[in-house]
């Protein structure tokens, strides 16, 4: 077969709520009974495998004609050696785009909306079938792609971990983290459910939610000040973190609770936990940095940026 472009095509994609229960329960039929002996609707799992698969197929029979193709399962995405020039295709959810993005460098990623009935996808601008329009338009240098900023966190052992929405820095169980925070000349020793450090792209989401709440209380307690959207481009070179809960006593403050971080910038968060510190990125708990007593991380404005295909 005779391909327009000799650069390799990579199609990420991913185990359904099906495939899931079938690994999990054996077959189809085990699967179905635990669903519906529970409540559950197993027709709504069968329609969302099928059309993720029929989605896949769309995907691969069009990039198949067109370059030499890959397809790799999510799970194989950490250790995956991706080329300098290859084009990346995820067809999934908001999260699988971001879980793909931080683990590339100059490649340019197109995020896949399988359902759009069902998936809204900030990140999955695109259907299967519009890859014949999107992928061409690519290669012949007329179709944009966004910046999008991206978290690092970086351990005192040289461990390294990228954040596309955001990353948390706490204990596993989202219990009690102690640790101390150093911002600037200043350092607080704090116990809090974890600290939150979010992108432009993820200031939408958990950092919201966060924000939210904290306005929540601020109404109960009668301030009449008006706040504005804690949201900004999601290529502004600057990150926010924002400390969960912090809990003031004797030996503990909550002073340095939020705040951000610029070009150059950084934050350094010291871990006074014994058993279970973990640092993850974009919710992805099993795909993580241990962070006990003696790890120090520094979070900063990663050196690198994904490129989203708009």
């Amino acid at each position: 077969m005779e391909h327009k472009t000799d650069n390799k095509i990579i199609l990420i994609t991913c185990k359904t709520r099906l495939e899931n229960l079938v690994y999990r329960y054996n077959t189809v039929e085990q699967a179905r009974f635990y669903i519906e002996h529970h409540g559950g609707d197993f027709s709504d799992y069968a329609a969302e495998h099928d059309t993720y698969c029929r989605a896949v197929k769309v995907c691969l029979e069009f990039l198949q004609g067109f370059g030499r193709v890959a397809q790799v399962d999510r799970a194989f995405v950490p250790n995956y050696l991706f080329g300098a020039d290859d084009l990346v295709v995820a067809v999934g959810r908001d999260g699988l785009v971001a879980n793909v993005m931080k683990y590339l460098t100059t490649q340019r990623l197109i995020g896949v909306n399988p359902d759009p009935g069902r998936w809204d996808g900030v990140l999955l601008p695109f259907r299967a079938e519009d890859l014949k329009l999107i992928v061409p338009d690519l290669y012949r240098g007329v179709r944009k792609t966004k910046s999008v900023t991206l978290a690092k966190a970086t351990l005192n052992d040289g461990q390294v971990l990228y954040g596309v929405n955001d990353l948390f820095i706490g204990r596993r169980t989202h219990a009690s983290a102690r640790y101390s925070i150093t911002v600037g000349e200043r350092t607080e020793v704090q116990s809090s459910s974890g600290i939150i450090v979010s992108t432009g792209l993820g200031s939408t989401g958990w950092l919201k939610s966060v924000v939210a709440g904290a306005r929540g209380i601020e109404r109960y307690f009668g301030s009449e000040r008006k706040s504005e959207s804690v949201a900004f481009p999601w290529d502004a070179r600057k990150l926010v973190f924002s400390v969960r809960e912090p809990y003031p006593s004797r030996s503990t403050g909550a002073d340095i609770v939020f705040g951000s971080i610029s070009e150059g910038g950084s934050i350094t968060v010291d871990s006074y936990m014994a058993e279970e510190g973990v640092i993850f990125s974009d919710g992805m708990e099993e795909d993580h940095l241990s962070f006990n007593s003696g790890s120090s991380a520094e979070i900063r404005i990663a050196e690198k940026s994904g490129m989203l295909v708009v």
